[in-house]
């Protein structure tokens, strides 16, 4: 069993988070980089590091101190469009905590680092105190995604379900601790 070291991302780390995060878009997305979806991933010290109200945090496999998954929130509610105006309107920017980049690499999946990352994004949140909600998208078609977030929170809509198929995005509110 491996140890790992769940941390705030240091500027050493940027490259390492970068890699896993462009890695998860081109092999579990299939989408590449797209810069309206994914500019954050390019400047994740802008993103997630300088402001103070984000943060962006990294688990470190302390055998060869690579980092293997990522998570991070920022206070940006979910634009409209592309996300439905009733949840851009019930999860205003400011208010709303948005998880982001919550990605663990393949080899190193079911070990619980996923939960650890997103427990302590969790805790800055209410550490924050300004915070109402917690809010957050994913692609259900990314092995285990739907089922981890269904154990976190609540499922706000499908967009698979909507008319005409829809795009493959859940959305969930997870509870503030």
């Amino acid at each position: 069993m491996r140890d790992y070291c769940i941390r705030t991302a240091a500027p050493d780390d940027l490259d390492g988070a970068r890699s896993v995060m462009l890695d998860t878009v081109y092999r579990d997305f299939g989408t590449g980089y797209v810069p309206r979806w994914h500019r954050d991933i390019v400047d994740l010290e802008h993103a997630y590091v300088a402001p103070a109200r984000h943060t962006l945090l990294v688990a470190v496999d302390e055998r060869d101190g690579t980092v293997v998954a990522t998570g991070a929130l920022d206070s940006r509610g979910p634009a409209h469009p592309p996300n439905p105006r009733h949840l851009a309107e019930r999860y205003p920017s400011g208010e709303t905590a948005q998880l982001r980049r919550v990605y663990v690499r393949p080899e190193h999946r079911r070990r619980g680092l996923a939960r650890q990352l997103v427990d302590e994004l969790l805790n800055f949140a209410a550490k924050d105190g300004s915070y109402r909600a917690v809010y957050l998208h994913t692609d259900p078609s990314v092995p285990g995604a739907e089922a981890f977030w269904r154990s976190r929170g609540k499922a706000l809509l499908d967009e698979r379900a909507e008319p005409g198929g829809g795009k493959s995005v859940m959305h969930f509110e997870v509870p503030l601790l």
